[in-house]
Formats: C-alpha cells, structure tokens, sequence
C-alpha cells in the first residue's frame, strides 16, 4: 500500500502563487509516475500534469509556463509550485501515484490518491 499526504492550498489572488506538496510513504517502486489532478465544482476531475521517476514531466495545455512539478528523489515530497494563477485554476487538488513510467492523463490509471486540497483564486 501507498499512502499520499496531501499539504499547502488556500485563498490567493489572481496572479498569486502556492505550492502544493505530496508525501508518500509505505510502498515504493522503482519506476513510477505521479499526477497532479483537479477538480472544480460541478466538473469532473481533470489532468493537470504528471512527473515520471525518469525525471520528464508533462502538463496540460492550460498551465504550461505557470504550473511546475518537481521531486528531488524518492524520499522528498512531490510538489506542484503554481504561479500566475487565475480564477479558473479554482478547484480540490489530487495527487495521484501509479507503477510503471506510463502516459496516463485518465483517473482511472492511478491506483493511489492523496486526500486532496483546496485551491481558491479570487480577488
């Protein structure tokens, strides 16, 4: 089993930044990739951007250039650092793990899941 501890979110203004943290702990493997998700209100859960433990991230269209994912090795948290956020970015951040150094922008291929965290954007 792997656990996911979720950490940082809040309220900031439009043009503000957070950084969102991801500690995992329990289980590990050797190749892996984690996931950033968000959901907004009455939307479903969409992709956000993924970090593979060969090191490549990925983003999706709306937060390239804002949105940056990193982890410096196995035993520090995973983060998502967001700059330039909008109201639009507004929603409960996921992160998410799955085995393997796979393309999965889809829910459905992540077996673990933190707990999730608010994001608000507004003036």
């Amino acid at each position: 089993q792997v656990q996911l501890v979720q950490s940082g979110g809040g309220l900031v203004q439009p043009g503000g930044s957070l950084r969102l943290s991801c500690a995992a702990s329990g289980r590990t493997f050797s190749n892996y990739a984690m996931a950033w998700f968000r959901q907004a209100p009455g939307k479903e859960r969409e992709f956000v951007g993924i970090w593979w433990s060969i090191g490549n991230t990925y983003y999706t269209d709306s937060v390239k250039g804002r949105f940056t994912i990193s982890r410096d090795n196995a035993k520090n948290p995973l983060y998502l650092q967001m700059n330039s956020l909008k109201p639009e970015d507004t929603g409960v951040y996921y992160c998410a793990l799955r085995q393997g150094v796979f393309f999965a922008v889809d829910t459905q291929h992540y077996d673990y899941w933190g707990q999730g965290t608010q994001v608000t954007v507004s003036s």
